[in-house]
């Protein structure tokens, strides 16, 4: 299992408006040259993050992003599931309208997906567990 770039891109941006925090709206463009990321791509990043209430965004010249919410709010398996959905390793664990079929026809008998299901439980406990002001806290512990 990998993350994806739009993944990692969107922890790390937060985690640069964590940093920031209380010191008002941080520009895209502040954000990318700080952590040498793409600002367009930045761009589509903050839509998803923004329509789920973790971002605020402020128009303008003077414009740009903030947090919606303290750093200790926001876990890193929040940002994930919300430019990525949810997180798991086989299709057949997703959650399924009653009126879809099962991805796998074997799924209500297969032997391995309890470890799949397992392996997930874990990692989005661990993701779950991490928020903006632990990375932060963490960072400026090794800095």
């Amino acid at each position: 299992m990998k993350l994806s770039t739009k993944s990692r891109y969107s922890v790390t941006a937060l985690y640069e408006l964590a940093l920031r925090y209380g010191e008002g709206v941080v520009s895209l463009k502040s954000i990318a040259q700080s952590q040498g990321l793409s600002e367009n791509y930045l761009e589509q990043l903050m839509v998803p993050l923004r329509k789920a209430g973790i971002v605020q965004s402020v128009r303008g010249a003077q414009g740009g992003y903030l947090l919606a919410k303290k750093p200790a709010e926001i876990t890193i398996g929040e940002i994930i599931t919300t430019v990525e959905g949810p997180i798991t390793l086989v299709d057949c664990l997703l959650e399924t309208p009653e009126s879809e079929k099962q991805p796998c026809r074997k799924a209500g008998k297969c032997v391995t997906r309890g470890v799949w299901g397992k392996v997930a439980e874990s990692i989005n406990g661990v993701l779950d567990s991490i928020t903006l002001y632990d990375l932060c806290h963490s960072s400026a512990q090794k800095a």
